[in-house]
């Protein structure tokens, strides 16, 4: 897997240099749905040409961003932004039903990058609105993809922000109520406040499958198991990432004695390696590998050669581009499939 390695530096104290690793969470990095995103707006870039307008950021990564802008790629707040007639790409967080419409009046081609696992988690909470559930979702008010999962039913849709918003919950009917979660939380912050949910409402039921996407539990697994023998936790990924921002907190629960978030490996302070032997390093799932082999070139440079891959799961999924663009990149005679030049897979 091309993981750095290396002899540590010759300082005269041989003993306190070999102790100095780097713990490599895997898996880590570009999920599916992130991969599926951002190929659909090369793509199109390569079959429209540019400009190519975006809602929002495609996923929330400032590098990711950063290089689709450079190859064409316009991002807006809004669909109103877009003059008519031009395409615009939905991002890896989906949007509500109402967004789909604006873009529509506006005559506006779109292309749904919309993570299908999200999606899921849109069908579900249509289907229990269509029964007349009060569904209560769990996720951090102001992400996207919560705007966009309670635009599906806004009437039955109460925000659950945490354990310690269960006790501002109400609910219509406390027999007909179930829970539904936003896809980047922790795991175990989630499952406290399914716990502390079902202490006031005995009835409340699970969704059909787990809403919180299998690349984020992986992620926070790997984490977790190298979490204890961490004495410094770097995580890759942007500020705007719940997901990214979830690593470093479980990180620092489970072990570790400090955590950081970085976008560049030129944001380390070197005054956090002070007295620290070993380092833990992931990425979020909108990250591409590149940024994370920059952060072990950096740490090598510093007497950190010695990389240790800890692995908790394989992934192999992969989910097919959006329909659409799948059809004109037939049409066009080009492939429909592949990955981005930055995504890394186990």
């Amino acid at each position: 897997m091309g993981i750095v390695t290396g002899q540590p530096e010759d300082t005269g104290t041989t003993t306190a240099v070999e102790t100095k690793r780097v713990l490599l969470a895997a898996p880590r990095g570009y999920c599916a749905g992130v991969d599926r995103a951002v190929v659909a707006v090369e793509k199109a870039l390569d079959l429209y040409g540019p400009p190519v307008y975006v809602r929002k950021e495609i996923v929330h990564n400032k590098y990711v961003v950063q290089t689709l802008q450079k190859r064409g790629a316009i991002f807006v707040d809004e669909t109103s932004e877009v003059p008519e007639g031009e395409t615009v790409i939905f991002s890896a967080h989906g949007v509500a039903p109402v967004v789909h419409e604006e873009a529509a009046a506006r005559q506006l081609k779109t292309i749904d990058a919309t993570c299908p696992l999200v999606t899921k988690v849109h069908h579900e909470a249509k289907r229990f609105a269509a029964t007349d559930y009060d569904i209560l979702l769990i996720g951090h008010e102001g992400h996207e993809e919560v705007i966009g999962t309670s635009g599906e039913a806004p009437e039955h849709v109460t925000l659950v922000d945490g354990p310690d918003d269960v006790p501002n919950v109400t609910v219509r009917d406390p027999e007909k109520v179930v829970w539904l979660s936003q896809t980047t939380l922790s795991v175990d912050e989630t499952m406290e406040t399914v716990r502390r949910l079902r202490e006031r409402f005995p009835h409340l039921q699970d969704p059909p499958s787990d809403d919180i996407c299998y690349a984020t539990q992986n992620r926070q697994a790997a984490v977790k198991k190298l979490a204890p023998e961490a004495d410094l936790m770097i995580v890759v990924g942007s500020r705007n990432s719940s997901n990214s921002v979830r690593l470093v907190e479980v990180a620092v629960e489970h072990g570790a004695k400090a955590g950081y978030l970085v976008d560049y490996a030129d944001e380390i302070d070197e005054a956090w390696l002070d007295g620290v032997d070993s380092v833990g390093v992931s990425s979020g799932a909108s990250v591409p590998e590149v940024l994370v082999r920059d952060v072990l070139r950096w740490l090598a440079e510093r007497g950190y050669g010695d990389v240790r891959e800890v692995t908790t799961a394989e992934e192999s999924l992969t989910f097919a581009l959006p329909r659409d663009l799948r059809t004109d990149l037939k049409a066009a005679g080009l492939p429909t499939t592949g990955t981005s030049d930055h995504a890394w897979t186990i």
